[in-house]
């Protein structure tokens, strides 16, 4: 977040304000919290960063609403400009708030040295083929230009990476000068590619590819590598390296991994076209994506994320378990928008964990909630994080079919989260946060226009409009309504929106363009056809098995990366090999994106779950194994629309009503059979008795129909005669 992005808010000690509406501005729930090693800039610097964020959120907006780009440069343009300001940004390792000047040892300086000398030649070629071939007209660029720059530029940016490693600048307020190399150099390589982009849709991965080619892709891969190791981590970096390097070690791999191998110049001049890096991600995230990034970073400067939070605290907060139901809801909605499991934890978390101890919950529980919320609004209609975007884009079904069949498997999942958590409160006897504690109903009631961004985005999409001119109309709602609030949304406050957007949207981008690189492998190798036969040959002919594969290869790959990356790969490898053993293309990719969601609260890589778990000061272990049990749902959800599709809204209203009503039922019984309590305490056979007719019910035929209500109600009669009215009250462990 920049620095100018911090507004004046309601003080934390306004005596007009409930308890809790202090404690949602202190907390700000709406800001998003700086990672370890990214920048914070004051003054001058912060003003010029924030202007270049800004025009990048701006050129996005005008090209996807008033002067269409060609595909390829605006898609390269997302790129390259996404990783500009990503090394402006964030450092190579963590940063400190204390200033401390960057090593200045001989060989830091001979590493800046010689990287700045191969940069800056290949700035100076790159722009004499753009003076050649623009101004001046000349149909052949420099040969010197167009033979030399490629090694300088390689060469250089691998050296300023090896500087950031080696001697990383850690001053939190202070550009650092292998990073600016870094961000220059991949504007020198966006430029060669954007300048040649007509003709490397001829040639590229073709004999007739230039070496010019391959060493601008070459710099391109090695930066959005980085690039993605600064902003997502290093297991994806592993899973993209490891994928390259099956690009060319296919000669001497064994069984179904042999291919025949590429060369250089075939691989990486392959890898930067549509069906790599430019490819279905990208398409996604320089559209859709940052269309909706921008759109949240709208809401969060009409505070909408407090709204949502106070609004819940009203409804909810005084009720048994009041602070976690609440978590249910504004971590739901905050999910949907942002996309991100963690982050929103982090954001709502510090808030919400705080308040759910406050009323008795353990650590590990609060942090557990909080996480299993946060990554269902990743599932939650209509924007899902982003998910049904991509799943539109991959798989060519409609975006509003897919958002459509998703509304009930999202509805599921947050009904059996709430009846987790009522159980889990009523068995501890929690009582609810006292009603003078919390915002005022009514109060907020009058300022329910704050939704109307989200109520216009709604009908817009059901009306038909398209994707992008729908996210358009709810951001400019979202300024208009800012006027009738304190936050009214001027000229400063546009710019900080703009600036915040294009901020939050880098990690996305890295992600998007690293998981193209696998996308391409994929594609070039043929490792994804392969993979399905053997798929298909594990399987034998069972879609249920195929399914089970497809489940553990989801949540594996989920655990190393973001979700977008993570669906968009495993959709490449076991998608086709699902679709193939006939099971319904919108099913197979709605399983494998449930699963790679919820590999965020799925132990032992929970990431969601570790980021509540350090905001609670819990166990991050037994966090994450509770965040599982909470979430079970949606490890469930995901099987009952398969053997059900009137759950996605395939058939008669009768048959979905049906579905309905029956999974909500077997979702409590889940539940109850979870957190070991009915109508009181539930022992070991009773759990499992109530499991059984849980799944009966999840079943959906009217014959298991019956036997889980018939288990249901023994157990109720063998219940009620067993406990005391001690029992009853207070629970009983």
């Amino acid at each position: 977040m920049s620095n100018a992005q911090h507004q004046e808010g309601p003080s934390s000690a306004d005596p007009d304000l409930s308890l809790i509406e202090q404690e949602t501005a202190k907390a700000s729930v709406d800001e998003d919290p700086l990672a370890g090693n990214q920048r914070e800039f004051t003054g001058t610097r912060n003003l010029v960063v924030a202007a270049m964020c800004v025009a990048y959120s701006v050129f996005h907006l005008m090209v996807m609403n008033v002067y269409p780009l060609e595909t390829w440069a605006y898609r390269l343009s997302h790129v390259g400009g996404g990783l500009f300001l990503g090394f402006l940004l964030f450092g190579a390792s963590a940063l400190s708030e204390n200033t401390r000047d960057e090593n200045r040892n001989p060989a830091s300086l001979a590493l800046l040295g010689f990287a700045a000398a191969g940069i800056g030649y290949a700035l100076v070629a790159v722009a004499a083929i753009w003076i050649n071939g623009t101004l001046m007209g000349v149909a052949l660029p420099p040969a010197w230009a167009m033979s030399t720059f490629g090694i300088p530029l390689a060469a250089g940016s691998a050296l300023a990476i090896l500087h950031g490693w080696l001697f990383p600048q850690r001053d939190r307020h202070a550009f650092s000068a292998g990073d600016i190399l870094l961000a220059v150099a991949a504007l020198v390589a966006t430029a060669y590619l954007i300048f040649f982009a007509r003709q490397l849709q001829l040639r590229a991965g073709m004999p007739m590819a230039l070496p010019g080619d391959m060493w601008a892709a070459i710099t391109g891969v090695i930066l959005i590598i980085e690039l993605t190791r600064r902003l997502a981590g290093m297991a994806l970096v592993i899973i993209a390296s490891i994928f390259v390097a099956y690009s060319f070690l296919g000669p001497w791999l064994p069984g179904i991994f042999e291919h025949r191998g590429y060369d250089a110049k075939r691989f990486f001049s392959y890898i930067f076209t549509d069906n790599g890096i430019l490819g279905a991600p990208i398409a996604i995230s320089s559209t859709y994506i940052i269309l909706f990034v921008i759109f949240a970073a709208f809401l969060q400067t009409t505070r909408v994320g407090e709204y949502f939070v106070n609004l819940a605290f009203a409804a909810a907060g005084h009720k048994r378990g009041g602070p976690a139901k609440v978590a249910i809801f504004a971590s739901g909605l905050m999910g949907m928008i942002n996309g991100t499991s963690a982050g929103n934890v982090v954001a709502t978390g510090s808030l919400t964990i705080p308040m759910m101890k406050k009323v008795g919950y353990k650590p590990q529980t609060a942090a557990s909630v909080e996480a299993a919320a946060s990554t269902g609004g990743q599932i939650m209609p209509p924007i899902m994080g982003a998910g049904a975007f991509i799943m539109a884009e991959i798989t060519g079904i409609p975006y509003m079919e897919i958002v459509s069949a998703a509304i009930i498997p999202a509805a599921l999942y947050f009904i059996s989260v709430y009846f987790m958590i009522d159980l889990a409160a009523q068995k501890a006897n929690l009582k609810g946060l006292p009603r003078d504690q919390l915002p005022k109903l009514g109060a907020l009631i009058r300022q329910i226009y704050l939704l109307t961004p989200i109520i216009v985005l709604i009908y817009a999409l059901f009306a038909g409009y398209s994707v992008i001119r729908c996210g358009t109309l709810a951001m400019i709602t979202a300024a208009v309504v800012s006027w009738l609030t304190p936050h009214r949304m001027g000229p400063k406050q546009l710019f900080n929106a703009l600036d915040n957007g294009a901020r939050m949207v880098l990690q996305l981008v890295a992600v998007c363009a690293t998981a193209g690189i696998i996308v391409g492998v994929i594609a070039l190798t043929g490792i994804g056809s392969r993979f399905s036969t053997v798929l298909l040959a594990l399987a034998d002919q069972s879609q249920i098995l195929a399914l089970f594969f497809a489940m553990v290869v989801s949540i594996v790959l989920g655990m190393g990366m973001p979700t977008t990356a993570a669906y968009a790969v495993a959709a490449s490898v076991i998608a086709p090999g699902v679709v193939n053993l006939g099971v319904e293309p919108l099913i197979a990719h709605l399983f494998i994106f449930y699963f790679a969601v919820m590999s965020a609260i799925t132990p032992p890589v929970a990431l969601a779950a570790y980021a509540g778990s350090a905001l609670a000061g819990s166990d991050p272990v037994k966090t994450s194994v509770e965040s599982f049990k909470i979430g079970l749902a949606a490890f469930v959800v995901p099987y009952m629309f398969f053997y059900s599709p009137a759950m996605l809204l395939e058939g008669t209203w009768f048959e979905i009503g049906h579905i309905a009503i029956t999974a909500i039922v077997g979702v409590y019984l889940l539940s109850c059979a979870v957190q070991g309590w009915f109508i009181g305490h539930a022992g070991a056979v009773v759990r499992v008795a109530l499991l059984a007719a849980g799944l009966s019910m999840i079943a959906g035929g009217w014959l298991t129909d019956a036997f889980g209500l018939g288990l249901v109600v023994l157990i109720a009669v063998l219940q009620k005669r067993i406990l005391t009215a001690k029992d009853l009250a207070h629970g009983a462990d």
